[in-house]
Parts: structure tokens; C-alpha cells; sequence
């Protein structure tokens, strides 16, 4: 492990709160994105079981493959959203693990020549 000075792990920890804020701010939009979404998602496929002819399970079949590419687009939404999260969680991980060395840092400095008295 190499030895982190204090600055280092001041300015570590600002860039870990700055891609958090940003972090949050693209999980507000990837959470809109999904919901316009899901919602045309499902507004399309609604309109194509009403345009379908046969029976209940025939239409609900054609309505899935008619709205098939707009099912597609809110699953990848969900999926960018979920890679948001996850990100999000590995930047307050990587904080706290920061904040561990910052402390550690700051007991060393404490306790420097301490037993020389």
C-alpha cells in the first residue's frame, strides 16, 4: 500500500463528492428517462392490442411483438439507471475507505513521538 499524505487524501475525497453530486444528478434523469419510458412502453403496447384482431391471447401476443422495440428502449433505460446505482454505491464505498485512511493518517500524526518523551 503506498503511504497517502493528507492533501492526497483531501483532494481524493473532493473528487469522490463531486462525481457523487454528479452521480445524483444522472440518477434523476436516468429515473425520468425510465418512466417517460415504460410508459410509451406500455401506451404502445395498449394501442396494438386494440388494434389486434382474435382472441384475447392472439392480440396480447401481436401487441407484445408491436411493441417489442419500445419494451426493448425502457429495459435499457432500467439497465443504465441499475449501472447509476451500483456506481453510486462504489463511490460512498470508496469514501468510506477514504475516510478510514484519513483517520489513520490523523492517528499517526497524533501519536508521532509520543513514547520519545
Amino acid at each position: 500500500m503506498d503511504i497517502r499524505t493528507p492533501d492526497a487524501i483531501i483532494h481524493e475525497l473532493v473528487e469522490i463528492r463531486r462525481e457523487a453530486a454528479k452521480g445524483v444528478e444522472a440518477q434523476f434523469a436516468a429515473e425520468e428517462e425510465m418512466v417517460r419510458l415504460v410508459l410509451a412502453a406500455e401506451r404502445a403496447e395498449a394501442l396494438a392490442v386494440l388494434e389486434a384482431q382474435g382472441t384475447v391471447v392472439d392480440r396480447q401476443a401481436v401487441a407484445k411483438l408491436k411493441s417489442e422495440d419500445e419494451r426493448l428502449q425502457a429495459d435499457l433505460a432500467k439497465a443504465k439507471l441499475n449501472r447509476i446505482k451500483t456506481k453510486l454505491r462504489q463511490l460512498s464505498e470508496a469514501q468510506m475507505n477514504v475516510q478510514t485512511q484519513a483517520r489513520m493518517v490523523e492517528l499517526t500524526y497524533k501519536t508521532a513521538g509520543i513514547g520519545e518523551r
